[in-house]
């Protein structure tokens, strides 16, 4: 059974995708930097239920994750890896999120998402399905990857694109500023961010259509 538990909403994010646009149902009190973060709980591929508050006084990164996007792509051809690895030995948590609706081609199951994941080495701390869209309405998340920074105080720090340059080309992505690896690193060292929202870039969510 998936449970959810938004505990604590603020006003909406302006995070808009770069590719096409999709109309979507909209939060109404959708999180936005500077505010304390949803609460959330939802069930990892294993299906076993993980929630935000899990992590209380860590730092938390959200990653709206779809294999099938190719910006999701190029940036797990090290990229995303790389951050995973190196801030979570820092104890920043990474929870990759995967709000693509069921009967969308782009879906995955569970098990077949944890394998492509797997085989590309990545090392969330947890992979979380949210199939009916809830906690990515309540974060605005439009765009795969959408990229969001949590303190450890549970505010919401940083909301958009994981760096600078819009594009599916992996060779431009050590030329681009990494804004998620500066904000934890500007996090990490007790310094307010100097980016906490930008457009974030990407696929648009493929999200299951309201009642």
């Amino acid at each position: 059974m998936k449970r959810r538990d938004f505990s604590l909403l603020g006003a909406s994010a302006l995070v808009l995708p770069a590719t096409a646009m999709l109309t979507l149902p909209t939060a109404l009190h959708a999180a936005v930097p500077g505010q304390p973060a949803p609460n959330f709980t939802l069930t990892n591929t294993e299906g076993k239920p993980v929630s935000l508050a899990d992590f209380k006084g860590k730092p938390v990164v959200l990653e709206w994750n779809n294999p099938g996007c190719p910006f999701v792509r190029k940036h797990y051809e090290g990229n995303f890896q790389a951050l995973q690895k190196e801030y979570g030995a820092k104890g920043v948590v990474w929870l990759a999120i995967n709000s693509t609706e069921e009967m969308s081609s782009d879906y995955m199951a569970p098990a077949v998402w944890s394998r492509w994941m797997k085989d590309k080495g990545a090392a969330p701390t947890a992979m979380l399905m949210d199939t009916d869209g809830q906690v990515g309405r309540a974060y605005s998340a439009r765009v795969t990857p959408h990229m969001y920074i949590i303190n450890a105080q549970g505010v919401l720090v940083y909301a958009g694109a994981i760096d600078s340059i819009p594009s599916a080309r992996v060779s431009d992505i050590e030329k681009a500023t990494n804004y998620v690896r500066q904000g934890l690193d500007e996090l990490l060292a007790g310094k307010p961010l100097s980016v906490s929202s930008n457009q974030a870039y990407g696929c648009t969510i493929k999200y299951k259509s309201a009642a």
